[in-house]
């Protein structure tokens, strides 16, 4: 989550719509929102509604949001189920047991589709998103190195292109962390590199299956191959994790031959985000590991006081069931042809997309959103202006197109970048098209502004 400080307290004009006011309209003259402290009175629950609602006019549209991956749109089915389970605590088993039941079929579905070698040997559990899930995963890596007896400084091996989460891990559990820099045209973990860091300290490899930065997929038989060929020189046997947050749930449906999951015996564990190609609204995520052996049995704790004996592995510990209902909805509703139709689409759209802006002429793909339906492009040197300025520009008609710069190494390479997510159709990827179409000629006569691209951003996210 992230960090909010507290504010001196401020004077105010005080006021708002009589209409919201109800019987007495004179309310509204001295009503003040409150930013620092409760106000001493209660108000009508339909006019605290449109108060809030009003304020929050002011977040962007999530739709045309192409900056996040999280899902921002899911049937109105979905959504009734989710508003019907949302007050049920999914950590108390005992009393919700087939939330809990529900949860237990997702997990086994997933063990299916990552192809796990016995599933009834699959652990695995829901989380609140693929932050926790790593954290938990990082977890059962370090505890598994510390029972080796090994004196040194636990490290984790990863690209600089992982997600934040791996960095808080690694700080929060005291293990170094060996980030391979990008260099050149590589923009994540090779083989080479992750094994050049390696050594008998290193409680494991995290690979990605689709970087955040540009969409593609880290070669992970690659590396679970050189891993392999360590341990036969060296005898340190290093497990593997795969970050699917997004792409565990496009590989299986499209790309059903590549070799990245539990059928590589080196791969441990594996998250995945169920609020992003899960299809799911935020916020769960899943992680199995291929067995029991691959999880430490003290790194679960058995609670009795909601009624019964229940096993739990998370870092936190009340969440409501609705996101795992939904996700539950969502493997009944579509099941494996329905996820492969929807996840191409979003693919389709993506490649249309990226050879749309190709042809454009001032802008240079980096991907073309054909492995995850994201990819990455930036401004040709001759163009006249930056990614920082096409994002401005892009955002004056509602558009949330990130620009940022890749990190340490090619920190000189600035670029934008698209998410397609299931909702985001042809017709909308020709507006945008359109649309930056319609701003180029104006970035062009206004020419950019020379600024240093490791200190610019459009905007945060």
């Amino acid at each position: 989550m992230v960090l909010h400080q507290g504010k001196a307290d401020r004077d105010r004009t005080a006021g708002t719509n009589p209409l919201y006011a109800g019987a007495n309209p004179a309310l509204a003259a001295d009503f003040v929102m409150p930013h620092d402290k409760l106000r001493d009175d209660s108000l009508p629950p339909d006019t605290a509604l449109q108060l809030v609602r009003d304020e929050l006019m002011l977040d962007g549209n999530a739709r045309l949001n192409l900056a996040t991956f999280v899902t921002t749109w899911m049937e109105p089915q979905a959504r009734e189920l989710m508003a019907e389970c949302v007050d049920k605590n999914m950590i108390d088993k005992d009393e919700y047991p087939q939330t809990a039941e529900l949860e237990r079929r997702c997990v086994n579905i997933l063990a299916d589709l990552w192809h796990a070698p016995d599933p009834a040997d699959v652990m695995g559990c829901s989380t609140t998103g693929s932050s926790e899930a790593c954290m938990l995963a990082g977890m059962a890596l370090k505890r598994r190195w510390s029972k080796l007896g090994r004196t040194g400084k636990p490290n984790l091996v990863m690209g600089v292109n992982v997600q934040v989460c791996w960095e808080k891990f690694c700080e929060y559990w005291e293990v170094e962390p060996r980030l391979v820099p990008m260099e050149g045209d590589r923009y994540h973990l090779s083989a080479e590199e992750a094994v050049a860091r390696c050594d008998e300290n290193t409680i494991g490899v995290v690979a990605i299956l689709g970087s955040t930065f540009d969409g593609s997929y880290e070669p992970v038989a690659e590396i679970a191959a050189a891993l392999d060929a360590l341990a036969s020189r060296t005898g340190w046997d290093i497990p593997m994790h795969v970050d699917g947050a997004s792409g565990a749930m496009i590989a299986p449906f499209l790309d059903p031959e590549l070799e990245w999951d539990f059928r590589l015996p080196r791969v441990a564990s594996i998250n995945t985000s169920g609020h992003k190609y899960g299809l799911v609204y935020p916020g769960v995520g899943w992680v199995l590991w291929r067995d029991r052996a691959a999880l430490p049995p003290e790194l679960v704790f058995n609670v009795n006081y909601l009624g019964g004996d229940m096993p739990t592995f998370a870092l936190n510990f009340s969440r409501p069931g609705a996101e795992v209902a939904a996700q539950y909805y969502t493997f009944v509703r579509l099941g494996r042809e329905g996820f492969r139709a929807v996840q191409q689409a979003s693919r389709d759209v993506a490649t249309h997309l990226s050879s749309g802006i190709s042809a454009l002429g001032p802008f240079e793909l980096l991907t073309r959103g054909d492995q995850l339906p994201v990819f990455a492009f930036t401004t040709r040197p001759d163009a006249g202006f930056d990614v920082f300025d096409v994002s401005r520009r892009l955002r004056e008609r509602g558009w949330l197109v990130p620009a940022y710069t890749f990190p340490e190494h090619r920190t000189d390479l600035a670029v934008l970048r698209i998410v397609v997510r299931n909702g985001f159709t042809h017709d909308l990827a020709d507006l945008l098209l359109a649309d930056l179409e319609r701003v180029l000629p104006d970035l062009a006569k206004e020419g950019g502004h020379p600024k240093d691209p490791s200190k610019a951003t459009a905007f945060h996210h």
